[in-house]
């Protein structure tokens, strides 16, 4: 198998520590053609060179050392799977998750993605089993704590002081400015899933599915959840006052849980 095979040549490199592989492929939630995501936990990234010289023998397309989220490669592999491969270095890994689910720091959306990412991970290789140390320190039931600092933090955001989405949303839709509307909705949604996940206590799943996965697993939603969702994209591009009700509307919902929760 192609991807075995890469994998392994990763593991023999003495810069690489541990790999796992993440998302769908790390679960029973894929198909045959998902890509592979491949995370290579390493003391130093191994040269381009080296690298190269790895994937040109199983992938037919490489792109080498993209930097726009992570430090990864991004390639098709030979049976014409799509596989991203991200190098991260160990320790800054776990400090960050520290800061999260040790230190209760939240942020301005997407906060447990990461713990998420290591708890769903499928380890391949970990050469001295730090990797597997790491999962078993962070296998914790979801801190109160953490609970409270993204739900207070995310809230704030959605509406309430001069920065908040809402207003910028509007302010937006009202001078006509598509763009700023598009990019300030979309980080309204971002707190608004963080708060959504975070008062359920499941970690974060990322950018994909959001709406899918909160209904498949969340125990508590807002009302209308999904409907007002569908309403605000219809209604982004058109008249403020009903943008204005439907964002009223999302964030009424959300209160009512919020003040019983």
């Amino acid at each position: 198998m192609v991807f075995e095979k890469l994998y392994r040549e990763f593991a023999s490199l003495n810069e690489v520590k541990a790999i796992a592989l993440g998302g769908s492929r790390a679960t029973d939630r894929y198909d045959e053609q998902s890509d592979y995501d491949l995370y290579l936990y390493c003391d130093a990234i191994p040269s381009k060179t080296v690298r190269t010289e790895i994937l040109n023998r199983y992938c037919s397309y490489v792109e080498l050392n993209n930097q726009y989220w992570e430090t990864e490669d991004d390639c098709t592999l030979n049976n014409g799977i799509d596989i991203d491969i991200l190098y991260r270095d160990m320790q800054d890994f776990e400090e960050g998750l520290a800061r999260v689910v040790e230190r209760y720091q939240a942020g301005n959306g997407y906060t447990t993605c990461m713990w998420h990412n290591l708890n769903t991970c499928r380890i391949l290789y970990d050469e001295s089993g730090e990797l597997a140390a790491m999962k078993k320190r962070f296998a914790v039931p979801y801190p109160d704590q953490l609970r409270t600092a993204i739900i207070e933090r995310n809230r704030r955001l959605l509406s309430g002081c001069l920065p908040s989405y809402d207003g910028q949303i509007l302010k937006a839709s009202k001078r006509g400015d598509l763009v700023a509307v598009n990019h300030r909705t979309a980080a309204f949604l971002e707190s608004y899933f963080d708060i959504i996940f975070a008062l359920n206590r499941m970690t974060h799943p990322g950018e994909k599915r959001m709406i899918e996965i909160a209904k498949r697993d969340a125990n508590i939603l807002p009302a209308d959840f999904e409907k007002n969702i569908d309403a605000l994209f219809e209604s982004l591009y058109g008249d403020s006052e009903t943008v204005a009700e439907i964002l009223r509307s999302i964030i009424d919902h959300l209160d009512e849980l919020l003040n019983a929760k």
